[in-house]
């Protein structure tokens, strides 16, 4: 049974999943991956999750603020010998639980073309793709979407 843990970026577990998930992005992202590195900093993130299976890290997530009544998901990962057990979104589901009780209304994320998978979670989730924002307004492999929690 996944337990889910509420923390922050100090979190060795959750550096040590991110390690990981930047290194999946470079294979996936190849020449891009310094642009999106950038936006993916996490030594001031207050709010992570990560999940384990007996004691063992096996996936994260985070949010930050991005507005007075938005969060964005940030750092979503699970272990590739744990994935298609609902393991993300029981982790997306905590995140998003945690964010409405911080009286945020909706989220948003930015995820790319090569992620195919992150994509049909989010969409599952109920997250719709919108337009993209901020600093992937032009970028051509952003998948952008958002999901409004009162729907």
């Amino acid at each position: 049974m996944l337990t889910l843990l509420r923390t922050n970026s100090n979190n060795p577990h959750f550096k040590t999943l991110v390690k990981l998930l930047d290194a999946d992005l470079q294979k996936r992202d190849g020449d891009e991956h310094a642009f999106y590195a950038q936006f993916n900093k996490i030594d001031t993130i207050k709010n992570v999750v990560v999940g384990f299976i007996e004691n063992v890290a096996v996936g994260i997530g985070a949010f930050r603020k991005y507005d007075e009544s938005s969060v964005e998901i940030k750092r979503m990962y699970v272990q590739p010998e744990c994935r298609g057990k609902g393991y993300a979104g029981n982790i997306l589901n905590e995140l998003e639980q945690w964010a409405t009780e911080n009286n945020y209304t909706s989220a948003i994320l930015e995820t790319g073309k090569k992620q195919p998978e992150a994509i049909a979670l989010y969409k599952k989730n109920g997250y719709e793709i919108i337009p993209s924002y901020g600093q992937y307004l032009h970028v051509e492999n952003s998948v952008c979407m958002m999901k409004n929690f009162n729907d």
